[in-house]
């Protein structure tokens, strides 16, 4: 992990959510459950000092920035899902440096017995 993405991190793992996403026709017919990880790098030490959420960036609001970012709009791409996320947070959170995501597709229509497909991206704001 490069410096960008060292320092406090707000974390939220396993958000659920069911999706149209894919790239095969009946993807956007029937939907699917999908997962979402995400790491907020943010300076949190006044929070930490405070104990106020004004200092802090609220778990709350992150999810539902997530969860709208997510339910947008259909993509093809569980690639192009997670940078919209990435693009949302960075909008609705100044405070954010870096984000790094995960989009897990624990359906996706490949034959596995067990498992999912994922993609994870890193992106810092300077870098966006």
């Amino acid at each position: 992990m490069t410096r960008d993405f060292d320092g406090d991190r707000i974390i939220l793992s396993d958000l659920g959510f069911f999706g149209y996403h894919g790239v095969i026709p009946e993807e956007a017919v029937l939907g699917q459950r999908f997962f979402v990880d995400l790491v907020c790098g943010a300076d949190l030490l006044a929070a930490g000092r405070s104990d106020e959420l004004q200092h802090s960036i609220s778990y709350a609001e992150i999810y539902d920035v997530t969860k709208a970012a997510f339910e947008e709009r259909r993509f093809q791409l569980i690639e192009a899902v997670g940078q919209h996320i990435v693009d949302r947070l960075f909008e609705a959170f100044p405070a954010i440096r870096w984000v790094q995501v995960r989009v897990k597709k624990p359906s996706a229509p490949i034959a596995m017995v067990a498992g999912e497909a994922a993609i994870e991206l890193r992106r810092s704001r300077e870098g966006r």
